[in-house]
C-alpha cells in the first residue's frame, strides 16, 4: 500500500481488539495478505480509523468500528418499532439500554412480538432489510381454525395480496391451529396477510428467527447484545464483503 496511515491505531490492534486473536495472531493474518483496508491488501505498520475505513478479513467485513453496537430484542406486543410515538406508546428504544443512538432494523407491527435487532451500523441494516438480500425470517403463527393441507400449499407457492404475488414460502403445521412460515421479503403485515387470503386470520404472531440469529431463552422485553460470532454471521449472510461494503453509504 503506497499511502500508509501515519495517524490512527495500528492494524493488528483494531483486529486483537474485535476478536481475531492476539496481537501475534493478527499480525500473522496481515503477513499472509488476507486482511484489506477499504479494498487494497494492508500491510503491517498501517495505522487505521476503524470508524470510517472497511476493514476486512478474508473477504469478509469485520466489525472493529469501536462505536458499532449490535442489539437482540425480544419484542412484546403492544410496543411500537420507532424511535419515538407521537401517542406516547412504549417503543423499542424504551427496551434497549445502549451507550449511543441506535435504530430498529427492519419492523415489527404493534401486536406483533419477537425478535428485532437494533444497531447504528447502517451499511448491515440496509442490507438485512433490503429484498435482493433475502435474509430470512421466521414465524410462529396462530390463527383462527386448523389450515387444510391445500390452505398449507397456497401459503407454500405463494397467494396473491393486493400489492402482487408473495414468494414461495417454507410452511409446515407445528400443531392444530399453529404453523412455522418462513419468508424471505419484509411487505408490510405480509404473514398477517398471507394467512387472511387463505381464510385464516392470525390471532398471535412471533418471530423467531432473522437469519442465523434467534435465541429461545431471551424472555419478552429482554434484550442483550450480539456476539462478534452472530455479528460475523449476519454480515457473512448478507455478502457483506469488499466489493459489496465498500459501495454502500457511511
Amino acid at each position: 500500500m503506497n499511502d500508509v496511515e501515519h495517524e490512527g491505531e495500528r492494524l493488528q490492534k483494531t483486529l486483537a481488539r474485535a476478536g481475531y486473536g492476539s496481537r501475534r495472531a493478527c499480525e500473522d493474518l496481515i503477513r499472509e495478505g488476507r486482511v484489506t483496508i477499504d479494498g487494497r491488501v494492508a500491510e503491517l505498520g498501517n495505522r487505521v480509523d476503524p470508524t470510517r475505513q472497511l476493514i476486512s478479513v478474508d473477504g469478509k467485513m469485520a466489525p472493529t468500528a469501536p462505536a458499532a453496537v449490535y442489539f437482540l430484542l425480544n419484542k412484546p406486543a403492544g410496543v411500537v418499532t420507532t424511535a419515538f410515538d407521537p401517542q406516547g406508546r412504549p417503543t423499542v428504544l424504551d427496551l434497549v439500554a445502549s451507550p449511543v443512538r441506535i435504530f430498529p432494523v427492519g419492523r415489527l407491527d404493534m401486536n406483533t412480538e419477537g425478535l428485532i435487532i437494533l444497531t447504528n451500523d447502517g451499511r448491515l441494516a440496509h442490507l438485512l432489510t433490503h429484498p435482493s438480500a433475502g435474509v430470512s425470517k421466521e414465524y410462529l403463527v396462530r390463527v383462527e381454525g386448523d389450515p387444510s393441507p391445500a390452505a398449507i400449499r397456497r401459503l407454500r407457492e405463494g397467494v396473491d395480496l393486493d400489492d402482487g404475488p408473495t414468494s414461495p414460502a417454507q410452511v409446515s403445521r407445528v400443531s392444530e391451529g399453529l404453523l412455522r412460515i418462513v419468508i424471505h421479503e419484509g411487505r408490510n403485515r405480509q404473514v398477517r396477510r398471507m394467512c387472511a387470503a387463505v381464510g385464516h386470520e392470525v390471532t398471535r404472531l412471533v418471530r423467531t428467527r432473522i437469519g442465523p440469529i434467534q435465541d429461545a431463552t431471551l424472555s419478552p422485553g429482554a434484550s442483550r447484545q450480539l456476539s462478534l460470532a452472530e455479528v460475523r454471521r449476519l454480515m457473512d449472510v448478507v455478502g457483506l464483503s469488499d466489493d459489496i461494503a465498500s459501495t454502500m453509504p457511511a
